[in-house]
């Protein structure tokens, strides 16, 4: 069966929550290997037209939440000063106008980005194991998410993924995931964005967007401990329900506002097999949020 294409805005800047698990059994990444593939991630950042929102690695998967701009964004002097930081200065040189068109429209397309994530961190895995064949399962999954209200949600979501495993009992705590590397390394080399989605809410400054998404995430995901949850008797509140809603920040194609899903399945239309027009179904728990499936489901 031919695959089928996957959505990929186009002309505009798009954020994707991009999800990728291993083929091994067990949970093959462990500390050495998350630093090396976290140090992957960052290198190919650099390069391609990639701002990093936010990210979480897992000891069998990963979550990466990234804006992708379009090569419109990006002058032919900044295209040659990434080549050259990757290449050197040498074949920078030797970039004529095709070659530079070829370029920029690679480092702005996501699969091209997750691609050499992905194989430079395999090669690395197999030299370091002894091992030959795939580390990665499948192809990567990707769902567009809508700035602000929707986008805080799924950064929240995968920042609370160390905290449902059980690894540990704050989000800063896990060196390996957003929150950890603000706190630890004070967002060392710029690597995170600062958007949050609270741009969309007027919050300026980065220290004070950090700080709102901090107490975001707390609220969300309830992290005052297993006394508060005896208080309660373990009655189901906002917080559970907001987890239990999680997934569809995994397995949506889409999600956003009702207008914003409408928007974007219209570009995307005829990519879905199904023969009557798709709608979108508002997520109960997530006041104002909608998503439409993801196309193999379609």
């Amino acid at each position: 069966m031919a695959r089928i294409a996957r959505l990929k805005m186009k002309g505009e800047p798009a954020v994707y929550h991009v999800i990728s698990r291993t083929t091994l059994e067990g949970f093959v990444l462990g500390d050495v290997e998350k630093d090396h593939l976290l140090g992957v991630i960052k290198r190919m950042s650099g390069f391609y037209f990639a701002e990093v929102l936010g990210f979480c690695l897992m000891g069998n998967h990963f979550h990466l939440v990234v804006r992708m701009h379009p090569e419109s964004s990006y002058s032919e002097e900044e295209v040659r000063e990434r080549y050259d930081r990757r290449y050197g200065e040498a074949k920078a040189a030797v970039l004529d106008d095709r070659k530079m068109r070829e370029l920029s429209k690679k480092m702005a397309d996501l699969s091209e980005y997750i691609k050499e994530i992905k194989q430079g961190f395999s090669r690395y895995y197999n030299k370091l194991h002894r091992k030959k064949g795939y580390f990665w399962s499948e192809r990567f999954k990707s769902v567009i998410v809508e700035n602000g209200e929707t986008l805080i949600n799924c950064l929240a979501y995968i920042e609370l993924n160390p905290i449902r495993a059980g690894l540990v009992k704050r989000p800063e705590d896990y060196r390996w995931c957003s929150l950890g590397y603000h706190v630890q390394t004070r967002n060392k080399g710029r690597f995170l964005s600062l958007d949050f989605g609270l741009g969309e809410f007027g919050v300026k400054s980065g220290k004070e967007r950090l700080r709102h998404f901090r107490r975001f995430v707390y609220e969300k995901g309830g992290l005052e401990g297993v006394e508060k949850e005896r208080r309660r008797d373990f009655e189901m509140g906002k917080v559970d329900r907001f987890l239990l809603k999680t997934r569809y920040f995994t397995d949506s194609g889409i999600i956003g506002s009702k207008a914003y899903v409408s928007s974007v399945y219209s570009v995307f239309k005829d990519y879905y097999a199904a023969r009557r027009e798709k709608r979108p179904k508002p997520i109960n728990g997530l006041e104002g949020v909608y998503s439409l499936k993801r196309l193999a489901e379609a």
